[in-house]
């Protein structure tokens, strides 16, 4: 998987930073407001997180075995 190395920054601050600040504010939020289904929700989105983590991971991988060739 090919990307800029512009986009490649921004997903790897989403997945860093972002996802799982915004994971735990649903949890906190919902969670003093009662509001339904926070729980699921904050797992959803550790979810994402951690599929794109993996891609991150696995687009790293790649780019430095074709730095080595």
């Amino acid at each position: 998987m090919k990307m800029s190395n512009k986009v490649y920054d921004v997903l790897k601050w989403m997945a860093m930073l972002f996802l799982p600040a915004l994971a735990t504010l649903v949890r906190v939020v919902f969670s003093i407001w009662q509001i339904p289904y926070g729980e699921q929700i904050s797992t959803t989105i550790m979810a994402i997180d951690a599929f794109l983590g993996a891609c991150l991971g696995i687009s790293s991988i790649q780019y430095k075995g074709g730095e080595e060739e």
